[in-house]
């Protein structure tokens, strides 16, 4: 069983193995499969900036995807299916890799729909932005929770620090050099 600094690690680093101009083992580019900028020929077609991101929080994996686009793009038909799709393909891409990298199989699995976001600078340049969660296999629910955190005492160095004052309810002492009104604290 993979612990959660192991699952974490190899989602991270399958994500970092597809970076732009990335060379795989018989140095050919790494193709996910999803991605615009693998499309047509890198010579004579237009360049188009795209990629993807993950990030974690408690059992879930948030997998951002951003791509330049055109607006005729994001008002034709099937412009949200799209973009879910290429975020389904990269989730499949990434579980191989991560098969690949670690040897070991995880599950994606989705929560919730994509949130997509299309937005313009001019009329010329337009991009999106899209999210989409999933739960990944192993990870506890249980690391969800917000009172699980540390519940070691505090310190006595920390505590006699804290308690030197401040507006923090314990009436700390006030220098000797300090001349301002006395009052009750920040107004709310």
């Amino acid at each position: 069983m993979a612990t959660v600094y192991e699952i974490v690690q190899g989602l991270s680093q399958a994500a970092a193995n597809a970076y732009d101009g990335a060379l795989g083992e018989d140095y050919e580019p790494v193709k996910t499969g999803a991605l615009r900028r693998e499309e047509g020929d890198m010579l004579i077609d237009q360049r188009v900036m795209d990629g993807f991101g993950v990030k974690f929080y408690g059992n879930m994996m948030c997998l951002t995807y951003h791509s330049e686009i055109q607006l005729k793009e994001v008002y034709g038909p099937g412009f949200e299916s799209d973009i879910d799709q290429r975020m389904t393909d990269i989730s499949k891409w990434l579980k191989k890799e991560y098969k690949r990298i670690t040897g070991d199989s995880v599950t994606l699995t989705v929560e919730g729909e994509v949130d997509i976001r299309a937005e313009n600078s001019s009329r010329v340049r337009s991009w999106v932005t899209a999210k989409k969660h999933f739960k990944v296999g192993g990870l506890d629910e249980a690391m969800n929770d917000d009172n699980s955190g540390n519940n070691a005492p505090v310190e006595k160095s920390w505590e006699t620090f804290l308690g030197q004052g401040g507006w923090n309810g314990t009436g700390g002492k006030r220098p000797d050099n300090d001349s301002r009104k006395k009052d009750k604290g920040p107004q709310s």
